[in-house]
């Protein structure tokens, strides 16, 4: 368990847990998701699943974002739960040489404070910034949680947790997922709304919007 907490950490795109130990709302539907190949690891070897919405925040992440927003002096306009991801590791202990399995679920989401839009200029400078980095940044990640993924051939969208166009950084680790190319457009689609205050953001879901299966 401790090995996954390192990994995760390594990387960051993670900001707090998932769907761990909830039980989905009735009707909820199954998420999309992508499984990536099982990659060796010090000790046993570690798989890493995505589970993407978008889906309201759950009261926890709401209130994080209240706090969050407000010690950088911003008010809180929405929240968006944008994936959860889920790690499995299977290995045998040094101390204890018996097979063990261990798992753990991380979500990540935004808290669409009232941050100002960057001018053009700034913002095409930001995405400049992003385009020197996306190869490097893609590897990186491959190495600590499996291949990047791909759709017919091309590599899915980097999706930056925190938007460029208001402010966020573009060579961040930790602002940083792969989403799968119709998951970006929903994502880019709903984040307009999420800043502007408008339902269903400005409000807390369920702790758990969707299956696993």
């Amino acid at each position: 368990m401790a090995l996954l907490l390192v990994l995760l950490a390594t990387c960051g795109t993670a900001q707090g847990a998932g769907g761990a130990g909830a039980s989905p709302s009735p009707g909820v539907q199954p998420a999309t998701k992508k499984e990536l190949p099982w990659l060796t690891v010090p000790g046993g070897r570690m798989k890493t699943t995505l589970f993407y919405g978008p889906w309201q925040c759950r009261q926890q992440f709401m209130r994080s974002c209240q706090q969050e927003c407000a010690q950088k002096g911003h008010q809180l306009m929405g929240c968006m739960w944008l994936a959860d991801l889920k790690l499995d590791w299977e290995g045998s202990l040094v101390a204890l040489p018996v097979p063990v399995k261990a798992g753990s679920r991380y979500g990540i989401w935004h808290c669409c404070c009232d941050y100002p839009e960057l001018s053009k200029e700034k913002n095409e400078t930001q995405r400049a910034q992003w385009d020197g980095f996306r190869d490097s940044f893609r590897d990186d990640w491959s190495k600590r949680f499996g291949k990047w993924p791909l759709e017919n051939g091309d590599n899915w969208p980097g999706h930056h947790i925190h938007d460029l166009k208001h402010g966020g950084n573009p060579i961040d680790p930790n602002n940083i997922i792969p989403a799968q190319p119709g998951v970006h457009k929903a994502f880019n689609k709903a984040y307009p709304a999420c800043y502007s205050g408008q339902p269903p953001w400005n409000t807390a879901g369920p702790d758990l919007p969707y299956t696993d299966t």
